[in-house]
């Protein structure tokens, strides 16, 4: 079993910054990928950015130039949100698939106000 817990969301103005880093404890052997991913009200979750093991950060298009995956360790993941937008605003989730099985983190808030 894998367990995710989620720390760094606020509150922010827009044009700044904010970083969520997210630690795994549990097994994470034959680790698929670790990623993030949010959801804003009335909207599905989607995709943010993800590193699959071994490989290269991915990407959302909204992303793209202002957010920066990294893999700090073996079991923990940040996300650098620089240039903060209104319609960043939502819960952000980290996302570990081991052994092809997705294990999510609690979320965490993240608003940035106009």
């Amino acid at each position: 079993q894998v367990q995710l817990v989620e720390s760094g969301g606020g509150l922010v103005q827009a044009g700044g910054s904010l970083r969520l880093s997210c630690a795994a404890s549990g097994s994470i052997f034959s680790l698929n990928s670790m990623g993030w991913y949010r959801q804003a009200p009335g909207k599905q979750r989607e995709l943010v950015a993800v590193i699959p093991n071994g490989g290269s950060a991915n990407y959302a298009d909204s992303a793209k130039g202002r957010f920066t995956i990294s893999r700090d360790n073996a079991n923990t993941v940040s996300l650098q949100m620089n240039s903060l937008k209104p319609e960043d605003t939502a819960v952000y989730y980290c996302n570990f698939v081991v052994r092809l099985r997705h294990y999510w983190g609690q979320g965490t808030q993240v608003t940035v106000s106009s």
